[in-house]
């Protein structure tokens, strides 16, 4: 574990009540940077600890929010295992703990990080607070293993900050009292809203070049990585060949995910030894969020199997082809801006297909607005948790 002693809040060594963010990927990232900068001006004592996850991608996100951890256990390992990961976690947070002594631990959403920072602070009595709280498919395994994993953090967690009011009801009915259950809206809608601008210039090498090349034609974004559509990424990728061949005016942008199994099935199907109009499909590094989310904002649609994704694209008048089974962010779907089209080739291409050529519905979906937030999130879970440790006693 690695220590950064100047990179704590600089009420750090008062006797100020003491928050400790914990988080691995760079989805939760991106999710608690506006957390942690809302409670620093509260002012509470709010220092970081990352696992390390991911470890590009998390860097990343910690350059554009400018946050520094305090505790880095950077425990990343080439294709790791689930429960080896589990363990590292449990082993690594538990001097963390024992030294910071926090009066909170901060988890966002379903990762393994999550779900293990939870347990530890459980392991060592301390109130948990879960930002993101509520989400449900209602199968067990899909999304795998993140359905569990929220689970399990919402039976550890003293205060649940969900994003929408049926997430809030999907924790009521599974017993938690109403009065812990604080409905916010997400957390990434601050975010994104705080690097979204207009002429922003791309960093990513090349990647300004690419787009200019690509004038007048319909930009198509992809975004795959989840474990449990592994096996079927290859149609998906084959959907998305399809629209190239079929649609001239589009291009295709992919970042490809750091993980290798992933980096291989989409090189496979979209790589260079794969027959296709190559000048109109650019798969590329994954990119910083500053670049990602202004990317976002310029393409035409979006096919993903992210969650992020889903909570962002609406945000900015975006139409999803959600390449997944099942979702637990039903909200889009429900209101006409997101299509679940399944995480096959037979699911996708007719779901491209339609969006490219039926304007009204691509109008309605672009105008479906976002029912995950407002911006403000952030600021309102800082109230509650100032609240809740600043008060007398």
């Amino acid at each position: 574990m690695k220590t950064f002693p100047g990179a704590e809040n600089p009420l750090h060594n008062s006797a100020a009540p003491h928050v400790l963010a914990v988080f691995g990927t760079r989805p939760e990232a991106v999710k608690l940077a506006p957390v942690v900068a809302a409670l620093r001006a509260v002012p509470l004592v709010t220092d970081v600890a990352v696992t390390a996850q991911h470890r590009e991608m998390l860097d990343q996100v910690l350059r554009v929010f400018g946050l520094a951890p305090r505790y880095d256990l950077d425990l990343m390992r080439s294709r790791q295992e689930l429960p080896d990961l589990t363990a590292r976690i449990l082993r690594g947070l538990q001097p963390v703990l024992r030294s910071a002594r926090p009066g909170i631990v901060l988890v966002q959403g379903d990762t393994t990080t999550a779900f293990a920072a939870a347990l530890a602070a459980f392991y060592h009595k301390i109130p948990i607070a879960h930002v993101e709280a509520g989400l449900r498919t209602g199968e067990k395994y899909s999304p795998w293993p993140e359905e569990a994993n929220r689970r399990l953090v919402t039976v550890l967690a003293d205060w649940h900050f969900a994003p929408t009011e049926q997430a809030a009801a999907n924790l009521r009915r599974e017993g938690v009292p109403p009065e812990r259950v604080h409905v916010t809206g997400n957390t990434v809608i601050d975010a994104l809203l705080a690097v979204v601008q207009p002429g922003y210039i791309f960093q990513a090498a090349g990647l300004e070049e690419w787009l200019a090349a690509q004038t007048g034609r319909r930009l198509l974004l992809a975004t795959l990585h989840r474990r449990e559509n592994w096996e079927t990424m290859g149609g998906v990728c084959r959907a998305l060949r399809t629209a190239l061949a079929e649609f001239p005016d589009t291009a295709l942008i992919l970042p490809m995910h750091k993980n290798p199994v992933v980096r291989a099935a989409l090189a496979e199907t979209l790589g260079p030894a794969a027959e296709g109009p190559e000048e109109r499909l650019l798969l590329c590094e994954p990119l910083d969020y500053a670049d990602f989310a202004n990317l976002m904002a310029r393409v035409y649609l979006i096919v993903t199997d992210s969650g992020g994704v889903q909570e962002e694209a609406p945000s900015l008048g975006k139409p999803l082809i959600v390449a997944r089974e099942t979702t637990e962010r039903p909200e889009i779907v429900a209101r006409g801006g997101a299509v679940l089209a399944g995480a096959t080739e037979e699911g996708v291409w007719p779901a491209i297909r339609r969006l490219l050529t039926d304007e009204a519905l691509y109008a309605r979906m672009s105008a479906a607005g976002n029912p995950y937030g407002d911006g403000q999130a952030a600021g309102r879970i800082a109230a509650v948790l100032g609240r809740e440790l600043l008060k007398p006693g």
